[in-house]
């Protein structure tokens, strides 16, 4: 009969405990809440690299979706691609050595940036992503487009960027 009541006064103990630690949690997270936002603002990409994107960044950088919800006002000094992806999918791998081989080759023309769509959630939905890859084509002057998919081989893929760049960002300059 004593072991049994250790046994339950234990338990009672670990419960307690774990609920204070998950209650310290929810109030730490609450308050984290009520604090401003920082604002942690990234530059455009060196020329040749790839920018990984948040939801501060982009609104900074390239369109404050928030303060201007129905006019595209881009922020961008020059045409920038934006890569919507996710670690998990095989499409998305197959496109991110490409990405960085066109950072390279257009760098000092466009500006290459990635948004991970199961980190920037909101992100993804402002801008109706549906299916990964896709692909935002911002060019300095103008309305963006979006594009979605990869051909069917890298260097397919490769070429369908090239055609893209040229068209969409490229095309007036």
């Amino acid at each position: 009969m004593n072991t049994n009541f250790l046994l339950v006064l234990f338990s009672s103990l670990i419960l307690s405990v774990g609920c204070n630690s998950a209650q310290q949690n929810d109030t730490t997270t609450a308050l984290e809440e009520m604090q401003p936002e920082k604002k942690q603002v990234a530059a455009a990409p060196e020329n040749g690299e790839v920018a990984k994107l948040t939801r501060a960044e982009f609104l900074a950088n390239i369109m404050d979706y928030e303060k201007n919800p129905d006019t595209w006002v881009y922020k961008g000094d020059k045409p920038s691609l934006i890569d919507f992806y996710a670690d998990w999918c095989a499409p998305c791998r197959i496109t991110s050595p490409i990405i960085d081989e066109l950072a390279s080759e257009y760098g000092d023309q466009v500006n290459f940036y990635k948004v991970d769509t199961d980190k920037e959630q909101e992100l993804a939905r402002v801008f109706g992503i549906r299916g990964i890859p896709s692909f935002l084509y911002i060019p300095a002057e103008g309305q963006p487009t979006m594009t979605s998919g990869i051909a069917q081989t890298p260097e397919e893929t490769k070429q369908m960027f090239k055609d893209q760049i040229e068209k969409y960002l490229l095309a007036d300059q």
